[in-house]
């Protein structure tokens, strides 16, 4: 027997990729795919911000300036600051406005793996995640920033001007601006967990006074060291976290009822008990008339007796079938059966040449 040439049809080149090893690499290829759209967006943003970048950063200071005391600006120390702080901002600033677009595309890379429930969330999550990441961030803006150098002030000892860094006020700053934007997204994350099952809004509730430390623990790691500042970050994420355990408590409700209406609508009703008794004989006799149903006129619930009755006039039935006897004549009609040899000399009426589990009990679908 003869080996295959390399080149021949048949010839097993190379060890094939598995199944698994391909959708892993087509999640990898689409995972670059967006990344490389976030990435390409965010440089658009910079570049159209750059010519700006003096303008943006005093917009960026003013919190900072008006906190100061009387006389005192802001200074740079480092050689190159005056320009690189500016483009750093830019930067920074095209990362903040292109959020909607990067929550957008980190959506769109996770959504092939959802039902189609839970893809229906992908614009309302979008929209209060922007909107709730850009709350948080004012809030740090016009709120967190001006307590805190106005508190930092004070304590300056007598004789030390106080003049912030304009680095350092920039790393400080885009610090509380993405710590209160992401902390802010507490409701989200919690009404996306219970939408989709992980946790219940009950467990939620059980577990807040985990929520409640863990959310001082980050204040008072992603805050400057004053309790001031770890309560303006704490006491939000909490009652943020309330908000979003409500909210969840909400969707799972309504979720509930609209799959209980989907599913009444997916399955047929079924026959009550009575309806089904009533159409049995006629079921069983092969009786083209078609059941009747309790809406018809005239319509009449059966007795358990006559049920009963209906029952064994129906095993009756059967068992004639089997037997290949003729159908009786009706009571009131006085004709005499006509003898017959077998099924096939059955009246058209009288057969029945459906192949079903009750014409054969052998024989069963």
């Amino acid at each position: 027997m003869t080996d295959q040439p390399p080149n021949t049809p048949g010839h097993d080149s190379g060890p094939s990729l598995s199944e698994g090893m391909k959708g892993f690499i087509a999640h990898l290829i689409e995972l670059r795919d967006r990344l490389l759209r976030a990435v390409i967006a965010i440089v658009v943003l910079m570049v159209l911000l750059f010519p700006w970048a003096s303008e943006l950063f005093h917009a960026f200071a003013t919190p900072v300036l008006n906190s100061l005391p009387e006389g005192q600006t802001m200074i740079a120390t480092g050689a190159i600051s005056p320009f690189f702080i500016p483009l750093k901002l830019a930067a920074l600033a095209a990362v903040f406005l292109a959020m909607p677009y990067l929550l957008y595309q980190l959506w769109a890379f996770i959504a092939p793996g959802l039902y189609q429930h839970e893809r229906r969330l992908a614009v309302p999550l979008i929209v209060s995640s922007s909107a709730l990441f850009y709350i948080g961030a004012g809030f740090a803006y016009f709120i967190v920033i001006p307590a805190v150098f106005h508190f930092m002030g004070m304590f300056a000892p007598e004789g030390v001007s106080f003049m912030p860094d304009i680095g350092s006020y920039l790393d400080f700053s885009i610090t509380l601006f993405f710590t209160f934007g992401l902390a802010f997204e507490v409701p989200v994350a919690v009404v996306l967990l219970s939408v989709i099952g992980v946790v219940t809004p009950d467990q939620l509730a059980e577990k807040r006074r985990y929520a409640i430390l863990v959310a001082f623990i980050i204040g008072a790691i992603f805050t400057p060291p004053d309790i001031l500042s770890q309560f303006m970050l704490a006491i939000p994420v909490w009652l943020l976290y309330e908000l979003g355990i409500l909210v969840a408590r909400m969707l799972v409700k309504n979720k509930r009822h609209f799959g209980a209406d989907d599913e009444e609508a997916a399955e047929p009703p079924l026959l009550p008990a009575t309806a089904a008794a009533s159409a049995l004989p006629a079921a069983v006799g092969g009786d083209d008339e078609p059941p009747s149903s309790p809406s018809d006129k005239g319509f009449r619930a059966l007795s358990h007796d006559e049920m009963d009755d209906e029952l064994a006039r129906a095993e009756a039935e059967e068992r004639r079938l089997h037997a290949g006897e003729a159908a009786p004549p009706p009571a009131d009609s006085g004709a005499q059966p006509e003898p017959t040899d077998g099924p096939e000399a059955l009246p058209p009426h009288a057969r029945d040449d459906r192949n079903t589990a009750l014409q054969d009990p052998d024989r069963r679908d």
